[in-house]
């Protein structure tokens, strides 16, 4: 069962302001979450991520790799259309996260510094208590022990020093919870088509422990998944289409079949 029933437009506060320039969050209608994975799926520029996004506002999820969506400044006009939007739950979630690409690659640095950073510490540690005794050296030392130990136990030794799926994989797997809710736009950029099957597999094991998933992708292959929703945003307004119909499938399987044809127009 979705958590996310339904959402909905209310109003359109001012027609001249981003995000409400943009057609399909215009002309944005009733949209339903019918099974517990749905895409948004369409060209650069669609709207598709910043609709997500107003969904995330809304949700008041926790953010991976970012600072929260009520602080962060590049969100101000999706947090203006979370006000606008109207949804309707079959229950009301806090589990679960909002992850863009980008915040990711920002997120593994992070973890890789503040691991540093930490090991910096205990070596100062080892320097300054070197003749002090064996209770104040175990004390100074714990918090930094404690919380690498939690670090490492989470996301392995260093993410950083993973491949970008790895990384990524271990990553998603380490946040997730029965239960939740979760909204992952353009999860496919660090990702092989190896890594994706193993995230699509993730997921299934996920949404057989009540997740509800809302992703935004070009990946043919993660729209794949068995019994999703696939929500057109290159139409306005945005409606429900079928794999097989969708550009992005059609253009890459024309590309496998006819990879020759492709090449001679691109020389």
């Amino acid at each position: 069962m979705s958590h996310l029933r339904s959402i909905e437009l209310r109003e359109i506060p001012d027609e001249k302001a981003f995000p409400f320039t943009v057609p399909i969050i215009r002309a944005l209608g009733k949209v339903t979450f019918d099974q517990p994975i749905t895409f948004l799926v369409g060209e650069n520029g669609s709207g598709k991520s910043t609709l997500l996004e107003g969904i995330a506002a809304a949700a008041k999820l926790p953010t991976v790799g970012s600072q929260s969506i009520d602080r962060d400044e590049t969100l101000a006009a999706q947090r203006r259309l979370a006000k606008a939007l109207s949804f309707v739950w079959n229950r009301k979630v806090k589990r679960g996260f909002f992850l863009r690409a980008e915040d990711f690659f920002g997120f593994t640095k992070e973890l890789s510094k503040l691991r540093a950073e930490m090991l910096a510490e205990l070596d100062r540690v080892e320097r300054e208590y070197a003749n002090k005794s064996r209770e104040a050296y175990g004390l100074a030392r714990k918090t930094y022990v404690t919380s690498l130990a939690e670090m490492e136990r989470r996301y392995g030794v260093n993410l950083d020093e993973n491949s970008h799926g790895q990384s990524f994989l271990k990553l998603f797997q380490s946040r997730f919870v029965p239960g939740g809710l979760y909204l992952m736009d353009e999860p496919e950029a660090p990702l092989s088509p190896q890594s994706q099957l193993a995230l699509l597999a993730m997921i299934n094991d996920m949404l057989q422990q009540d997740a509800q998933f809302i992703i935004a992708t070009h990946s043919p292959i993660l729209l794949g998944a068995a019994n999703a929703v696939i929500y057109n945003c290159d139409k306005v307004p945005i409606e429900q289409a079928e794999y097989e119909a969708l550009d992005h499938v059609a253009i890459t399987k024309d590309f496998l079949n006819n990879r020759d044809r492709y090449l001679r127009h691109l020389s």
